[in-house]
């Protein structure tokens, strides 16, 4: 059995070579955006290195700084008891100066 090998008609006013040379010129076109693309990614992760070795250089100082932050939960009883020595103080004041009269008043 032979086979023949038959040539692909050539197609009504289509140029293969043009075909050819629009296809290889539009895979140009998308290896040059690739390229580009590639190179705004690798924009990308170098601010992202940046960022991050900023971060880790900030991160210990703001850590120093809020070490205390937990102790606040004690600020509430704290308070309170205060209130309460201000007003046996206050009581202790009036009781001071109940019948005095300062120069020039009246009781």
């Amino acid at each position: 059995m032979m086979i023949e090998i038959i040539a692909a008609p050539k197609a009504r006013g289509f140029d293969v070579h043009a075909l050819w040379q629009v296809a290889v010129g539009m895979g140009a076109v998308v290896l040059i955006v690739v390229v580009v693309l590639l190179m705004l990614i690798l924009s990308y992760v170098k601010d992202i290195q940046q960022s991050v070795e900023v971060l880790l250089e900030t991160a210990p100082i703001i850590a120093q700084h809020t070490s205390k932050v937990p102790l606040l939960k004690l600020t509430p009883a704290v308070l309170n008891l205060i209130i309460e020595e201000a007003i046996i103080q206050d009581g202790y004041m009036n009781a001071l100066t109940d019948g005095y009269t300062g120069a020039g008043e009246t009781l």
